[in-house]
């Protein structure tokens, strides 16, 4: 892209770049040969930014920050930082050591004791044990409502009620969030929203600049890196709620080291690409399974049978890298459909270029009792695929060889 003027110099005005152009090159402002030090600020990196005006003032900002200490931020966290609210259309973006990082210090920030949370179920549990545990301690109570049901949520709301937080899609089983709905009733009676958009897997502006979400957060180490390399989470939202959760962050240390930002930026710059990769796959396996006399059910956005595929089509660009299906018969000693596959790795993770598999129930929730895990929806013949980017038909070709041994 050639160097771009200045507009309030009365140069050309930039044109709006598409999310892959912003994914390579926002956040990254690079001065050019025979540059004036004045033009700097407004080279090409920098002014893909007007495409969403409120990042800018992160951009500016970033740039005059005088580096003081390592664990106030470093030039790399912030122009990670920079690409990342460009991308998701939010004013301030705050990098922090992991995604469960993101949640707890953003809760803890905007938190005291006597006040009131209100979750919905079909969040990561992680979250739950939190909100439900943690801050329980420190004198903060939680509601917990069903996924999906917007009066429960609203009927939940106490007048100590602070935040309204959920995902979307959720984990585990990919429900699918009514944005326009849950800002909404946290407008109506002034409380925060906040979207874990983790398993969303493709930064999208919809959920700030279309609905008013207050802040979306993200486990940066799933799709936003890509490559399983990586720890990181990400706070994006308003400069004046972002700078609060910064503060405490000086605090709380849990802070992202400069190689871990570089490789999100690096990640970063292939996510369009693979998100295409990663969807398409997704679809494709899932209506493979949905059509196998083994599946019970398959858990995907993009099926018609999904009963948030309506919300899914008007919200998202694609429908996700991520699968959940229920076999009819599974053995919890011995799950012979995930031993049975032969391309994706045996992992809890998701995210990243290689295909993953688990069986939730003795993996990510091998502690519990059959009971304790019916109590939080994880039933024993759940399997968890996280799409990669292989080719398609051999993930098919995979799964069906599988399905047919076990």
């Amino acid at each position: 892209m050639p160097p771009v003027d200045d507009p309030s110099q009365g140069g050309t005005e930039q044109p709006e770049y598409g999310f892959g152009t912003a994914a390579v090159h926002a956040g990254e402002p690079r001065q050019k040969a025979g540059q004036r030090p004045h033009d700097a600020d407004h080279a090409d990196g920098d002014l893909h930014l007007r495409r969403h005006p409120g990042a800018r003032a992160t951009t500016s900002r970033a740039a005059s920050t005088r580096e003081e200490y390592g664990r106030y931020g470093n030039p790399t966290q912030r122009i990670a930082e920079q690409k990342l609210a460009a991308l998701e259309g939010a004013e301030d973006c705050l990098l922090v050591a992991s995604g469960m990082a993101a949640v707890t210090t953003t809760l803890f920030a905007m938190l005291s004791r006597g006040a009131h949370v209100v979750v919905t179920d079909d969040s990561y549990r992680r979250t739950r044990q939190f909100l439900n545990q943690t801050l329980h301690r420190y004198g903060i109570e939680c509601s917990t409502v069903r996924a999906g049901d917007y009066d429960a949520i609203a009927q939940a709301i106490r007048p100590n009620t602070r935040i309204l937080i959920s995902e979307s899609p959720t984990n585990p089983y990919n429900r699918i969030l009514d944005l326009e709905r849950f800002a909404e009733i946290g407008r109506r009676h002034r409380v925060k929203t906040i979207v874990d958009a983790t398993l969303r897997d493709a930064l999208q502006p919809a959920a700030r600049s279309r609905y008013g979400i207050d802040l979306v957060l993200h486990s940066a180490t799933k799709f936003l890196g890509g490559h399983n390399d990586l720890m990181a989470g990400a706070v994006l939202g308003s400069a004046d709620i972002v700078d609060g959760i910064r503060s405490l962050l000086g605090v709380t240390g849990a802070v992202v080291d400069p190689f871990a930002a570089y490789l999100l930026i690096r990640g970063l710059k292939t996510l369009a690409l693979r998100i295409e990769r990663q969807n398409a796959n997704a679809q494709a396996i899932a209506e493979f399974l949905e059509a196998h006399p083994k599946i019970r059910r398959v858990h995907y956005a993009g099926l018609a049978s999904h009963p948030e595929h309506a919300i899914a089509v008007k919200q998202m660009r694609g429908f996700g890298a991520s699968s959940r299906s229920r076999w009819t018969a599974i053995s919890t000693r011995r799950a012979g459909v995930v031993d049975g596959c032969r391309i994706p790795r045996i992992a809890p993770s998701l995210g990243g270029v290689e295909s993953l598999i688990e069986q939730p129930a003795l993996m990510s929730f091998y502690e519990l009792t059959t009971e304790e895990r019916l109590q939080v929806g994880i039933k024993d013949n759940l399997i968890r695929y996280s799409v990669g980017i292989e080719d398609g038909a051999d993930l098919i070709a995979d799964l069906a060889q599988a399905l047919a041994r076990s």
